[in-house]
């Protein structure tokens, strides 16, 4: 495919969009239902729909029989364990075996023109980010994934937390199966913002933000304070009415959804003249500009508190006008203190 036919590119390589990025039409007033209805499709395809029936196909072959999951055992932890290791294998390395070792579309619609792999740095072990971000997703990312995994299931098979069934409560359920991707969106959003703190980021989310040209490895490149607190969004099961099904699909979400929003492409390519949109470009913003975009859109929650990037010049303008506003009051703070 031509990407110029769909954006631009400048001198060294980089792509962008022609259209700037733009929030999910919820939560707007005036309401817009037109443009709500033809944005609907994508809440569900081709990534949640997807997410929902891997969590479908944990319950039904995975996790073992509630009576085994009432006692923490080796046997059934270790097998979980394994079939995340495998599945995330399978998921992230699909899309980097395909764009960053074989490049299958060299770098068309990627959004940094430049490939990781050719660009050694100290910042990563062994200088290279690749095996960098995929060491820190199975030395730590894994772990504290089927930490909470096992926890939850362990907690829902001892009757600790609302476990209520779809034969009993369905329309509850079918809500809340809905609105698993926008508590998702929300627990992001604040533990982001948190951990963009100065301490915080230093010691903490600093190790995501090493890869600022981010591949699907990226994901899950993250100090364990990170992970322990991007995989928490399972907590709220253990509170809400709630289902093991519907725990599941909200780790999956954050586990395997992680990999679209750093897949580095706008689009992914599957055909000679047909490509899938990545919906990435609005969290490539915030790993290329640090302090925008905390969310990934679905709600306006940047667009709110001032701090939404939409690639534009505009947008580009809004966040140079926020960073001087910022150095000012520091500076006045300085002078103060002086």
């Amino acid at each position: 495919m031509d990407d110029l036919q769909f954006g631009t590119r400048n001198k060294r390589g980089d792509y962008a969009p022609n259209e700037p990025a733009g929030t999910a039409p919820l939560f707007v007033w005036p309401p817009r239902p037109l443009a709500l209805i033809k944005w609907l499709p994508s809440y569900f395809l081709p990534y949640n729909a997807l997410f929902f029936l891997s969590a479908l196909a944990w319950w039904a072959w995975v996790v073992p029989p509630v009576a085994v999951m009432q006692t923490l055992a080796w046997g059934w932890v270790l097998k979980l364990f394994a079939v995340n290791v495998v599945a995330v294998i399978v998921w992230y390395g699909a899309f980097e075996v395909q764009l960053y070792i074989r490049r299958r579309q060299g770098n068309r619609f990627k959004y940094n023109g430049k490939f990781p792999a050719d660009a050694p740095s100290d910042v990563f072990w062994f200088k290279s980010q690749n095996i960098d971000n995929f060491l820190r997703g199975m030395l730590s990312g894994l772990p504290i994934w089927t930490a909470f995994q096992v926890g939850v299931l362990w907690a829902y098979a001892n009757e600790i937390g609302p476990w209520v069934s779809f034969a009993d409560h369905p329309i509850w359920l079918v809500v809340l199966a809905l609105i698993v991707p926008v508590i998702h969106e929300v627990h992001f959003f604040l533990i982001h913002r948190i951990i963009h703190t100065p301490l915080l980021y230093k010691w903490v989310h600093s190790v995501h933000h090493n890869s600022v040209n981010p591949s699907p490895w990226s994901s899950l490149s993250m100090h364990p304070v990170e992970h322990f607190a991007y995989f928490a969004t399972i907590l709220y099961h253990l509170v809400l009415p709630s289902n093991p099904i519907l725990a599941l699909y909200q780790l999956h979400y954050a586990g395997f959804g992680a990999v679209p929003g750093h897949v580095g492409f706008d689009r992914i390519e599957i055909g000679e003249d047909r490509a899938l949109e990545s919906h990435a470009y609005i969290h490539y913003l915030h790993h290329k500009h640090f302090e925008v975009n905390y969310g990934d859109g679905l709600i306006p929650l940047d667009r709110w508190f001032g701090t939404f990037h939409d690639g534009s010049k505009d947008g580009q303008a809004r966040m140079n006008a926020r960073y001087q506003a910022k150095k000012a009051r520091l500076n006045a703070k300085k002078e103060t203190s002086a």
